[in-house]
């Protein structure tokens, strides 16, 4: 047997299969911690660079103020991108948290995870958009008509349709959490309250497009209450699931030294 053949086997008797599954818990906490910085960014962007729009019946103000925020919006939709993927890591982890607990919860671990994939895509769409609205400006004369068109469609993306997939998301995560264990009880009840502030906002696709209403499809009304919270709790449950991690982990080094302790004391052959 050559060197190079010893060394390839010795190499597959340490990485293992069991060694390369990733930690479930790890990622999960790893996942919603990037989403938590990704939302800050995000936010701090977005307030400083961007700013409350004008009417979108005033075309003509509506391309002079994306003339100017265009670059701060599309590094919003930069951010938001690797939020969105962030995101999709914690759905996929989370259900597999569920699914090891509890086999028979499967359905609504699914749930929840195709939920939040469906959520995922209309923001992105809804980020094209608005990316869409921003390039019209770029080394050319804005057109007011095409940027309002554009904010009329993402409005309803970001707003009632994404609140729609984000309370379904929250409350089979709610339901699971309660069912299988695997998350404080605190959490499960939190998930409740914030698919109900997502279901409180969706009747605001009927009150107008107005930037400054709190309570329009466009307004702040709907990040506040349903954007926000969902995402909070995202930053909170893998706050959690990391703090389990280390618990887990030192569980189980007490019951490994505990098993190495009476066969200390065993009488050597």
């Amino acid at each position: 047997m050559t060197t190079a053949t010893k060394g390839a086997n010795q190499m597959a008797t340490i990485l293992q299969p069991e060694s390369m599954k990733p930690d479930v818990r790890r990622w999960t906490g790893i996942s919603a911690i990037a989403v938590a910085i990704l939302m800050a960014a995000e936010f701090l962007t977005a307030s400083l660079g961007v700013g409350a729009a004008p009417p979108l019946s005033d075309e003509t103000a509506l391309g002079e103020f994306m003339t100017g925020a265009a670059d701060a919006t599309l590094l919003v939709i930069f951010i938001d991108t690797f939020l969105m993927a962030a995101l999709v890591v914690f759905l996929a982890s989370f259900r597999q948290l569920i699914t090891r607990a509890r086999a028979d919860m499967q359905w609504v671990a699914d749930l929840g995870y195709g939920a939040g994939l469906i959520f995922v895509a209309v923001t992105l769409v809804g980020d094209a958009m608005d990316g869409g609205g921003a390039l019209d400006t770029v080394k050319q004369p804005a057109d007011g008509s095409v940027i309002r068109a554009l904010t009329e469609g993402h409005i309803l993306m970001f707003g009632s349709i994404g609140c729609v997939m984000t309370a379904l998301v929250v409350a089979a995560a709610g339901y699971v959490s309660f069912a299988s264990a695997t998350l404080p009880r605190w959490t499960g009840w939190l998930a409740f309250v914030v698919a109900a502030l997502n279901l409180l906002t969706v009747p605001a696709m009927f009150n107008g497009t107005s930037s400054t209403d709190p309570f329009s499809a466009g307004g702040p009304g709907v990040t506040a209450l349903a954007t926000f919270p969902f995402l909070v709790w995202v930053a909170i449950v893998g706050i959690v699931t990391i703090r389990g991690t280390h618990h887990h982990a030192m569980r189980r080094a007490r019951a490994a030294a505990a098993k190495a302790a009476p066969d200390a004391l065993l009488p050597s052959r």
